[in-house]
């Protein structure tokens, strides 16, 4: 199993090419859909783009208060557009029980049930192994391996 490597920002990186490209991406996908990339999406979307880390709707909020502060409310559909399409992803932090004897360094792949929430585990010594190597060769030491995979369970979906 062949893993990309994990890409970091340089401190050379050249982010204004970054974004640019980014920016451009989104409005040829949302040109190719018949969607529009209104201001309040290509706002939200900058403003993930401005720094590299992951970024709450509220701090979101805050970046773009200017004369006018977005409603949060606006903020959040503009970011599950542009997750629907795409554009941003989500990094959902929420705990869960774990019956299972896990050492500290093992990956553990959750996956969880848009539909009713249930989260069940799935074996990954395969994949631990090929993450490993992969954080290894970026220089990247995981501190707390683990994979959240949304889907629909089989439950869920025979409904």
């Amino acid at each position: 199993m062949s893993m990309p490597r994990a890409i970091f920002p340089a401190p050379d990186h050249d982010h204004a090419r970054c974004t640019s490209t980014a920016i451009a991406h989104a409005e040829g996908q949302c040109a190719a859909r018949a969607q529009r990339l209104t201001p309040i999406r290509r706002q939200v979307l900058e403003a993930l783009l401005a720094s590299h880390k992951p970024l709450g709707a509220y701090e979101i909020v805050e970046h773009l208060a200017g004369d006018t502060r977005p409603a949060p409310i606006t903020v959040y559909r503009a970011l599950d557009f542009l997750r629907d399409n795409g554009f941003v992803h989500r990094i959902a932090s929420r705990f869960v029980a774990c019956v299972h004897n896990h050492t500290d360094d093992d990956l553990v792949v959750f996956l969880i049930c848009e539909h009713c929430g249930a989260v069940g585990e799935a074996p990954s010594g395969e994949v631990a192994d090929a993450l490993k190597a992969a954080s290894r060769t970026a220089g990247f030491s995981a501190k707390s391996p683990l994979i959240e995979i949304a889907g629909v369970c089989s439950h869920c979906r025979e409904r």
